[in-house]
């Protein structure tokens, strides 16, 4: 019997210094434009979120606005979001970040075709589904409205931006789905970055 207990004691101790090796790695980590981190808060659910860290390393968030994320620690992403919620609820939030996904560079095919010539498209800011997603070329802009998962109750969705290179595209959903804009037909292409704003307060 005291063979088991020994026993016991030395696994919960295995099982307490692997989730400590996992949060300190967690918190040595360095967040990277590409990455996907989930942020939850606890007091309000509405905005729990994943989200794109964008090229320009920063990530939007309801009623904490535009933080700075990319070269950060999740440690102090999480402090600085707790900082900047507080005015909105009556005492400082539970606000968690984990680092959802990183950055999957591109592997080298050595010259080799690959056997899906997909297009990458990056979905920023209030859509469903922000992150990578891969589509079928010739994917047009309004096909990856429905493939992004539409758009969360935040979304100003009459300024949606579609980024490529130097160049800005603007569309108005709105427009589109009542059928007075044909903005929608647009082909995306590899790269292509679609930004989905936050509605302002009466917009």
């Amino acid at each position: 019997m005291i063979r088991s207990f020994i026993s016991l004691l030395t696994l919960a101790f295995a099982c307490l210094s692997l989730l400590a090796g996992g949060a300190q790695a967690q918190q040595a980590y360095k967040l990277r434009a590409g990455d996907t981190i989930r942020i939850e808060v606890l007091e309000d659910q509405t905005i729990n979120r994943s989200l794109l860290i964008a090229p320009d390393g920063r990530v939007s968030l309801p009623l904490a606005g535009v933080v700075s994320a990319a070269g950060r620690s999740i440690e102090s992403l999480q402090a600085e979001l707790v900082s900047r919620l507080t005015s909105s609820f009556a005492s400082p939030p539970t606000v968690y970040v984990a680092l959802e996904k990183q950055k999957d560079p591109r592997p080298s095919t050595g010259g080799a075709v690959s056997a899906f010539a997909g297009t990458g498209v990056y979905i920023l800011g209030e859509a469903g589904k922000p992150g990578r997603l891969d589509v079928k070329p010739g994917t047009s802009v309004l096909q990856l409205f429905s493939q992004m998962g539409g758009f969360t109750k935040f979304a100003a969705t009459k300024r949606i931006q579609l980024r490529r290179g130097s160049k800005t595209f603007l569309f108005d959903y709105k427009a589109i789905e009542a059928g007075t804009s044909n903005a929608g037909s647009m082909v995306v292409n590899d790269g292509d970055v679609i930004v989905v704003p936050q509605r302002k307060l009466f917009e």
